[in-house]
């Protein structure tokens, strides 16, 4: 992985825009409606293509392919497993959602929004045998796909996110295994062969993991030394996923949910940093721009970052569509210049900026907006 060794290095946290009519189709190929392959190819190599060269225009150091072709960043694994069944949901109330503490407090704030598991339908999508990684053609697409947009430019590094363990049981109801831990590594026996195929290609892995901190919201009865050890044998899943890849190959991000919504119940960074700095990775993204977290640089002051690791705060956010002036953001990465030293830090996302923002234009000036905070921060950290 990169790293500030003469200036503050600019990444992204993932998903990056994409036209409607890529949307329309990823959507119908989801729902299993015929789509012209030849056609959506093409198109998504167009728009990973554009969307390499405006990263590379706003600053962006660490390129991806936007996960344009994905219709969600975590169900494309769907596509990718066997020993899985999707059917009508059970009946009966909906499992708690990632704003399960917050649904209690604000009682009808949830009614009506999309995209809320506790306040959708039942899980539909059921493990009902062994799991299996049929996925070496997909992620071979995405690999080609991917070096299909890198022709004609030549990004500083490139990255390709994939989701946790955790992450994939949120919606993948387990009806096969005898106990959540052999559940979980069968996962990540899954999940191994999408990470390792990454790497391999000559990627950086980029690992998302927002069921680390939202998964507190679902569990609305439980402690925090409670959570602490249901989230622990979950990084233990995630550990045993990346398996023997190098902890110089991976990125960890990981957010609180990354729904607009009040946050009031979100679990404090100080309650999870020990959980987070376990992962085997060389580098941290985490969420840090927001009104929720923004407070929580100064954890690292009594908490110390590993000696050859990174941290990379998010300084710019996707929870609404205000630009970040590019002082905020040096201020922002100044702090953590001063907790962790300058050659620690990386200037990063709270999460996915491209889906979440009001208009692609959006994703862009926020873009430019943290690259610019980083050179101005880095004129006063280097001279």
């Amino acid at each position: 992985m990169i790293r500030s060794t003469d200036r503050i290095r600019v990444m992204h946290a993932g998903t990056l825009p994409r036209p409607q009519e890529l949307f329309n189709m990823t959507l119908s190929k989801m729902l299993g409606q015929p789509v012209d392959e030849d056609a959506l190819t093409s198109l998504v190599r167009d728009v990973i293509r554009e969307n390499v060269g405006l990263q590379i225009e706003t600053g962006i150091d660490s390129v991806n392919d936007g996960e344009v072709h994905k219709f969600s960043f975590t169900h494309y694994i769907m596509e990718r497993l066997g020993g899985i069944e999707q059917r009508k949901p059970k009946d009966g109330p909906p499992p708690p959602g990632v704003n399960g503490r917050d649904e209690i407090d604000f009682p009808g704030y949830f009614d009506g929004k999309p995209g809320f598991t506790g306040s959708g339908s039942n899980p539909s999508v059921f493990v009902v045998g062994p799991l299996t990684y049929t996925g070496q053609t997909a992620i071979q697409t995405d690999i080609d796909n991917f070096n299909a947009g890198l022709v004609g430019h030549s990004p500083e590094e490139t990255f390709l996110p994939a989701v946790t363990p955790g992450t994939v049981e949120h919606w993948l109801a387990n009806e096969y295994y005898p106990t959540d831990e052999a559940y979980l590594y069968a996962l990540a026996d899954v999940l191994h062969e999408e990470y390792k195929a990454i790497v391999d290609a000559g990627f950086l892995l980029q690992i998302d993991d927002p069921d680390l901190p939202d998964a507190w919201q679902m569990f609305p009865d439980m402690t925090v030394p409670e959570y602490k050890k249901f989230a622990e044998l979950r990084i233990d899943a995630l550990n045993h996923a990346i398996g023997d890849i190098p902890e110089e190959k991976i990125r960890f991000h990981t957010c609180w949910g990354s729904y607009k919504g009040p946050h009031k119940h979100d679990i404090p960074l100080v309650d999870i940093v020990d959980l987070i700095l376990k992962v085997k990775a060389v580098g941290y993204s985490i969420e840090a721009s927001n009104p929720a977290h923004e407070h929580e640089w100064t954890v690292w002051r009594d908490v110390k970052l590993p000696d050859g690791k990174v941290l990379i705060p998010g300084v710019i956010g996707h929870a609404c569509d205000f630009i970040e002036h590019p002082q905020l953001v040096a201020q922002r990465l100044l702090r953590y210049a001063d907790v962790v030293g300058k050659e620690n830090i990386m200037a990063g996302t709270d999460c996915g900026i491209g889906a979440r923002v009001g208009h692609a234009k959006v994703c862009w000036e926020k873009f430019k907006a943290m690259s610019e905070g980083a050179r101005i921060a880095s004129a006063k950290l280097w001279g």
